[in-house]
């Protein structure tokens, strides 16, 4: 006999697109002879909960709770109830005479986001841009309620993940235990009916649920709970980046009270071996990456030397049984960039796995899914482009790379004209100086149309401390012939790296100003500096000039760690100035403001001249 596998995401990822993993997994577990069905049950169950017979229920529940925050969409309830079906039809597919009805002043309600668009959107959008602009209001209706629901039903609800505040940092168990005998909210109930419907259908011996996020943990832990009280026969696995990243001390029995499994890193092989231990082909000695908990007490098994399924090995995802036609396209900031991650669908694949550098000091390089990088062919990946078209009709791909590199993506691009393959990429990239103008024309021909990329803090002295590998000059020369070629440049920032001075926070921002001005980079994000424990930061703490603090680890999840630095900046007073600065820019605006008047406090003036991006640029 053969496990019958179901693989599940919970919810909430993206609801633009698929989060890929179970794609994966689906592929190369059928490859092996295992059967194996996969269930999207985030985007199942966001599409579940935004219909007029749920939203209904929720304007019911909150008036019995006597919770009525946010009047404007209490006040205008009826309308949210009968128009949502509507503007979810119009997400899934964005029909132009659809739009001209939502555009309409007196269509939607004007709820606590709308209210805000004081313009007519005409300077966004133009005349013509009626589907954006339709899109944009959509969304706002959509997000209105989405407050509703966190602020009135259920406080874990959140568009793209759930009970994410309880999951983040658990470096004990007790939280989510406590939270798991509460009894089960609206959102939790469909949920788990959504679930039921899919058990009832087909006899499964194994639930598997990919956990990419703190955000997925809790939803995957109540699916997994009422699966061990309805349906005991079947065994339960976790696995994904969050168990990866966060699990790798996991002592504490108690999360076994809900399932069987907890694999580490790549899947493939774990989850194979889990799949012959259940068919009794292999003793529990043989099992690979595997927590399994006995007498009370976690156990780790990995059989070594671990079967190795090498990357260009692997068979190409399976998107068979995953909805297509739900996933929505939001708009919800001008961001162009930003859009990529909510708008348009997207089929995701891997170039190579893991990171070619793999030395960055603020990254998790230890972890094998940085530190272990396996590569392809052009032709392989070419064969599986084309067979991921035909399974989805969908020609946009996103490459989910650590960081693509060059050579690659120079025989990628090559292959697709060769072979006539028309498709439009975007990927994640270190600004290489092997991008010449040359090879970025080859990429914008192949259809690469963004790529995003660390800058991290654009100072020359700390990219060398955090060991990036490149310098501004450098960044500003591989931006500019992207963007020359109209390849959407998008900067990953950093500010509050250890050490990092007042003066560095500073004259990092005028870099980014100048790199806006001169048209090498289009939209950015700042992230602000977390130390993890995986990190060559978090593992030598002295080095980098930082003391750690804690969070004390109590047996289950180790990632983020409190940490002091007594030499750098206030790191986090920076924030709110860095960011509106970033707005201006993005919006093409506020270059000529001086970078003190960003700040609410006394800031130093800036060190660097006004025309060094444009200087490196004519090198």
């Amino acid at each position: 006999m053969s496990v019958n596998t179901l693989l599940i995401t919970p919810p909430f990822t993206q609801l633009n697109t698929s989060y890929p993993a179970t794609a994966y997994i689906k592929g190369f577990l059928e490859s092996k002879n295992v059967k194996t069905t996969q269930m999207d049950l985030s985007i199942e169950l966001f599409t579940a909960v935004f219909t007029k017979e749920f939203i209904d229920a929720i304007f019911k529940q909150a008036a019995m709770l006597g919770n009525k925050e946010l009047p404007l969409v209490w006040e205008q309830r009826e309308d949210y109830i009968n128009k949502v079906d509507s503007v979810m039809n119009y997400l899934r597919v964005q029909e132009v005479t659809a739009a001209y009805q939502i555009v309409h002043k007196d269509f939607l309600p004007f709820g606590h986001r709308r209210i805000k668009l004081e313009k007519d959107l005409t300077t966004e959008f133009g005349k013509l841009g009626i589907l954006d602009k339709a899109k944009h209001i959509a969304t706002l209706f959509v997000e209105e309620l989405g407050d509703f629901i966190n602020t009135n039903v259920d406080e874990f609800f959140s568009f793209t993940r759930y009970a994410e505040q309880i999951a983040r940092a658990a470096s004990s168990f007790d939280e989510l235990d406590k939270c798991l005998q509460f009894e089960t909210t609206l959102i939790e109930d469909e949920m788990l009916y959504l679930l039921d419907e899919k058990l009832k259908k087909e006899s499964f011996d194994l639930v598997c649920f990919t956990i990419p996020f703190p955000g997925n943990l809790f939803s995957a832990l109540r699916c997994a709970q009422f699966i061990k009280q309805n349906y005991s026969d079947i065994k339960i696995g976790f696995g994904g980046g969050y168990c990866n990243t966060e699990l790798r001390r996991l002592s504490d029995p108690r999360i076994f009270d809900f399932v069987d499994f907890i694999t580490l890193d790549d899947g493939e092989g774990p989850l194979l071996r889990i799949t012959e231990f259940l068919d009794e082909k292999i003793g529990e000695e043989s099992l690979e990456r595997t927590y399994i908990c006995k007498n009370n007490t976690v156990i780790y098994k990995d059989k070594l030397p671990n079967t190795i399924f090498h990357h260009k090995n692997l068979p190409a995802p399976s998107y068979i049984g995953l909805p297509t036609e739900k996933y929505l396209s939001f708009l919800d900031v001008m961001n162009p960039m930003h859009r990529m991650w909510s708008d348009g669908k997207w089929n995701k694949l891997t170039i190579s796995h893991g990171c070619y550098w793999k030395k960055c000091s603020f990254c998790d390089v230890t972890l094998d899914y940085i530190g272990n990088y396996q590569n392809t062919t052009a032709d392989d990946l070419v064969d599986k482009i084309e067979k991921i078209i035909s399974e989805t009709g969908i020609t946009g791909f996103h490459f989910v790379d650590e960081a693509a590199p060059p050579k690659m993506l120079r025989a990628l691009a090559n292959k697709l004209l060769e072979r006539k393959v028309y498709i439009t990429w975007w990927t994640n990239i270190r600004f290489e100086k092997t991008f010449t103008p040359e090879l970025c024309a080859l990429l914008s021909k192949s259809g690469c149309i963004a790529v995003t990329g660390g800058l991290e803090v654009a100072s020359d002295r700390l990219l060398e401390k955090m060991k990036k590998g490149v310098d501004i000059g450098q960044v500003a020369r591989v931006t500019k012939a992207f963007s020359d070629q109209n390849i959407m440049v998008h900067a990953y920032l950093m500010f509050g790296f250890p050490t990092e001075t007042e003066q560095e926070t500073i004259d990092s921002l005028e870099v980014v100003r100048q790199l806006f001005q001169n048209n090498c980079i289009q939209s950015a994000f700042w992230h602000q500096f977390a130390c993890t424990s995986h990190s060559p930061v978090g593992k030598n703490p002295d080095e980098f000039q930082i003391n750690i603090i804690g969070p004390e680890f109590k047996g289950f999840a180790e990632n983020d760690l409190y940490h002091e630095d007594p030499i750098g900046a206030e790191h986090h007073l920076f924030s709110e100035g860095l960011n509106i600065a970033l707005n201006n820019y993005l919006n093409y605006k506020g270059f000529e403001i001086p970078l003190e008047d960003y700040f609410n406090f006394k800031v130093p003036r800036k060190t660097l001249k006004n025309n060094l991006i444009a200087d490196y640029l004519n090198v």
